[in-house]
């Protein structure tokens, strides 16, 4: 079996982080998500509407996503590459080059995101459209 890894905050789920769930699901047979904790987020300063319980139900309810795993800080990626037998991490195409150091564990895969949209992006049109 092909276990395919990834990483996110996956807030307020939209189009885009089905395209990238979807894509990174058909470089393998499994595919795991890791998703920054609430703890974690308060470390890189950034704040999801949904707490990590909520955006780990909604992804585990999406039909690409085999597991979910709590992402706790930077540094656990080599022992989750290795801890979960994985064949290939993938990350959007705007971390290009960010990863490479796990080329010594698995196949690394930048992917390219959906053009115009993002989580930052609905929070600044939501914020725009109630002002």
């Amino acid at each position: 079996m092909k276990k395919v890894l990834t990483y996110g905050t996956f807030d307020l789920l939209h189009v885009g982080h089905i395209n990238i769930l979807r894509r990174a699901k058909e470089l393998g047979d499994y595919l795991i998500v890791a998703v920054s904790t609430d703890e974690f987020n308060a470390l890189k300063e950034k704040k999801a509407y949904y707490s990590y319980e909520d955006r780990k139900f909604i992804l585990e309810a999406v039909r690409y996503v085999d597991e979910v795993i709590p992402e706790n800080n930077w540094e656990q990626k080599i022992n989750d590459v290795k801890t979960h037998d994985v064949d290939v991490f993938v990350m959007g195409h705007d971390w290009e080059g960010e990863f490479d150091f796990l080329k010594d564990y698995c196949k690394v895969v930048y992917l390219p995101r959906t053009e115009g949209i993002s989580t930052t992006k609905i929070k600044k049109d939501l914020n725009a459209k109630l002002k």
